[in-house]
């Protein structure tokens, strides 16, 4: 033991010795990783590999990967997590691709924890109709500047809050409920067409979906009579819609095909819980290869459907709702990352679950306790991240959107 402490001690002077004239950067600390735009920071190479399913054999380390250290996944010591010692990256180290302009997905994630104790980013003074209220906030995207728009359905309008401020503004509706082009009747689901600077919104109650044309003061109807949930942008400009009472989604190509009844690309053969079924479905999720992610909320679980398939595969939960690990009950929002890894809100279990692709069960990320208020959510819809990787929750009963920092 003595014999081993002495190598140990010998490579941390070894190594301190190297980097002496820069160790004063990092605050007199000895460098741990190149987590960071600080040069002096460098990689430190008694760090711990991480398994062959990244996962740490250490208590208290979580699997790190970072591109100035090669990719190389690494347990990290939570304990040396020190802004003070190795200052964050801007861009931290989730690459990003985007397919609109305000949806910027973290497609490439390679994080899986964020901070418990999340910070209320819109809302949160009470359900109510002011600029700095919401009242069931519904589905959430942000864009680059992290401006968060937000569906905040029992008000009838989209709300365009930036970050740090107390007052949203109104970027669509807000003229009470009704049929009008100028209004909106419980709009949930919510897309941003950068190529036309517009909202598409879905428009629940009024069975359409509009898009409000941004600083033109101007709207149009896009599809009419359909009960539309969620909807989905893909890179090739063609809009998914959920159609909740007929459990099936379909495509459009936006000024194609207007008044088409569009193409079926799941579901669509009744209610039910069988492989070529949807029951309810709402959120989707789209990925470059027009394969079509959607949160079956009835069947409580999470179906795949490959472009031209004629049924899907289970990739979250299973057909019966319940509370362990394996299980989603009601779920919501949706996100995929590159490596086909899913993100969910479980709704009635008021937590965010993160799924491998091919796992038996998920893993919980945030929510699922009551031991801080700023961690309890309560009955959540949408879930989004930022250019960062930080996770965004619409609190809906709470009425409020909450912000979970990316713990590293």
């Amino acid at each position: 033991m003595k014999t081993k402490t002495r190598i140990h001690c010998f490579f941390l002077l070894l190594l301190s010795t190297i980097v002496s004239a820069d160790s004063e950067i990092c605050n007199s600390a000895i460098p741990f990783s190149r987590c960071s735009s600080n040069n002096a920071c460098g990689c430190f190479p008694m760090l711990i590999p991480c398994g062959s399913l990244q996962e740490c054999s250490v208590p208290d380390h979580i699997c790190v990967h970072h591109s100035r250290c090669n990719n190389h996944p690494i347990c990290y010591p939570l304990s040396l997590m020190s802004e003070d010692i190795c200052p964050p990256q801007s861009n931290n180290t989730t690459t990003m691709t985007t397919t609109t302009a305000v949806e910027v997905t973290t497609r490439k994630m390679k994080w899986n924890r964020w901070k418990q104790n999340a910070i209320t980013v819109a809302g949160g003074y009470e359900e109510g109709n002011e600029l700095y209220q919401l009242r069931d906030p519904h589905a959430i995207v942000v864009d680059k500047d992290k401006n968060i728009y937000i569906t905040d359905r029992l008000n009838h309008r989209v709300m365009k809050w930036k970050l740090n401020e107390v007052y949203g503004e109104i970027v669509a509706g807000g003229n009470g409920n009704g049929t009008r082009l100028d209004q909106l009747n419980s709009p949930t689901g919510i897309v941003w067409d950068e190529e036309n600077n517009s909202l598409i919104i879905a428009d629940y109650e009024n069975r359409r979906v509009v898009r409000w044309f941004m600083n033109e003061n101007r709207q149009e109807i896009i599809i009419n009579n359909i009960h539309c949930d969620g909807l989905a942008l893909d890179k090739y400009g063609f809009l998914y819609v959920s159609i909740w009472d007929k459990g099936e989604v379909r495509r459009w190509r936006i000024g194609e095909e207007k008044g088409t009844e569009g193409k079926l690309v799941a579901g669509g053969n009744g209610w039910g819980n069988e492989l070529n079924q949807l029951y309810r479905p709402t959120f989707i999720f789209v990925d470059d290869e027009q394969t079509v992610y959607v949160t079956d909320c009835y069947n409580h679980r999470v179906m795949k459907w490959k472009k031209n398939a004629k049924e899907g595969v289970i990739v979250a939960g299973e057909n019966v709702g319940g509370w362990e690990l394996n299980q989603l009950y009601g779920p919501e929002g949706l996100f995929v990352g590159e490596s086909g890894e899913i993100y969910v809100m479980d709704r009635h279990n008021g937590r965010v679950m993160h799924w491998n692709e091919g796992a038996k069960e998920g893993e919980l990320i945030v929510g699922g306790n009551k031991w801080e208020y700023s961690s309890i959510l309560d009955y959540p819809h949408g879930l989004t991240f930022d250019i960062e990787g930080n996770l965004y929750v619409s609190d809906t009963a709470n009425h409020r959107i909450q912000k979970f920092d990316l713990l590293f």
